[in-house]
């Protein structure tokens, strides 16, 4: 495997984790949030992905996939006064675990950070392969 192979991967692994990081943002920002544009309580969303094979090579990198709403059930808060309460003064929140969002925005992180250092590596010692041939 060529090193250019190691750019190649790693970038595709960067964009699928900065796409990972907006599903995050999106979620946080939600997560209080009693509805959404069409009136319904919001889904909290997470992306799978995808090997993708790399054009003219053997190995794969990887790419960001469907986006899914989680089904689990909204938080029911009693609010009797707010304008969304349901008959039994009830209104539903998003299923948004902060928690959850928390550990997957650290993961995602960690991962975009670690492409981007193997990415750094490999420019490393293509350039020292330069120097040597100087």
């Amino acid at each position: 495997m060529s090193l250019f192979n190691v750019f190649a991967i790693s970038g595709t692994a960067v964009s699928a984790q900065s796409k990972r990081l907006n599903v995050v943002a999106s979620n946080l920002a939600n997560a209080e949030a009693v509805a959404g544009p069409d009136g319904k309580a919001y889904k909290a969303r997470q992306l799978s992905f995808e090997a993708m094979p790399l054009p003219g090579s053997e190995v794969a990198g990887v790419r960001a996939g469907a986006i899914s709403e989680s089904e689990a059930p909204g938080k029911r808060i009693h609010a009797p006064t707010h304008p969304m309460a349901d008959d039994q003064g009830f209104i539903t929140q998003s299923n948004v675990s902060v928690v959850d969002e928390m550990v997957n925005m650290i993961s995602a992180s960690r991962s975009y950070q670690n492409n981007v250092e193997v990415m750094n590596t490999a420019r490393q010692l293509l350039a020292k392969t330069l120097q040597m041939g100087q």
